[in-house]
């Protein structure tokens, strides 16, 4: 679930930024890292379970009962009126879809889970794209761009480094291979509130933005767009869709700026 870039301190990784930053002591990085693992280890159920012909429905009821099942919380449901554990994004679908029992997932479909899961009072948030059957050379190329994406901003994590790197990285590397990431929708912070300070933009300049600091913990998200980054809103008040109708991709992980570098605390 993402936030929308109208927050009061998001300045588009242009210049001076200033915002509250809540920095995590050890036990709280651990009980993240326990939301984190629940929320892994559904994914690698759902990843089991996706087939031509399943619902997006089906899924959301599979991760309700697993998340459960390992003593976690969903985060999305009820959040601000989402009616689901998951999202579910089709195709040209970015982010929100809502799942749908008259909705089954197609040969060639590329299909992004966005998913949250709580856990002692604790967040975890965490995305990703995959293919449905044999899914066309443009698909799997964008699906594999946008996971690259996230490995080099994942890479640059460690303490001093300036936020607006990690968003140009995300953006470099998708321009790079001639595809736009969404502006409207962005990372956060993240802890015991879903969405905390500050706003992780995927794009920016190098050299801008707060430095990271231990005990800082980020939703890392590049949506990339195979054609256009303009987006807009399905009647329905949630799904967020291409306006060229293109296809978009989605990964995510909850990663903690620790001494050395980061760790990533969304892993099995």
């Amino acid at each position: 679930m993402k936030n929308i870039l109208a927050l009061n301190n998001a300045d588009g990784g242009v210049g001076k930024h200033t915002c509250s930053m809540e920095l995590k002591t050890s036990t709280e990085i651990e009980k993240m890292r326990v939301a984190g693992k629940i929320l892994a280890e559904v994914f690698e159920v759902l990843k089991s379970k996706i087939a031509v012909g399943v619902t997006t429905k089906a899924l959301d009821h599979i991760a309700f009962t697993e998340t459960k099942a390992r003593g976690g919380a969903p985060a999305f449901l009820n959040f601000n009126g989402f009616p689901a554990v998951i999202c579910a994004s089709i195709n040209e679908e970015v982010v929100h879809g809502v799942p749908d029992a008259k909705r089954s997932l197609k040969e060639g479909d590329i299909l992004s889970i966005d998913m949250g899961v709580v856990y002692d009072g604790y967040y975890a948030d965490s995305a990703m794209t995959l293919p449905i059957g044999n899914i066309a050379p443009q698909a799997a190329r964008l699906v594999e761009v946008t996971k690259r994406a996230l490995d080099k901003a994942i890479s640059l994590m460690a303490p001093g480094v300036f936020l607006g790197d990690i968003s140009n990285a995300i953006e470099t590397t998708a321009l790079e291979n001639g595809m736009n990431v969404v502006k409207e929708f962005v990372g956060h912070g993240i802890g015991r509130n879903l969405h905390e300070e500050p706003a992780v933009l995927n794009h920016g300049q190098k050299g801008t933005g707060i430095k990271l600091k231990p005990g800082l913990v980020l939703a890392v998200e590049p949506m990339i767009n195979l054609g256009g980054s303009e987006v807009e809103i399905q009647s329905d008040g949630w799904t967020v869709v291409t306006k060229d109708k293109k296809l978009s991709a989605h990964f995510e992980h909850t990663i903690a700026v620790t001494e050395n570098g980061s760790s990533i605390l969304t892993l099995a």
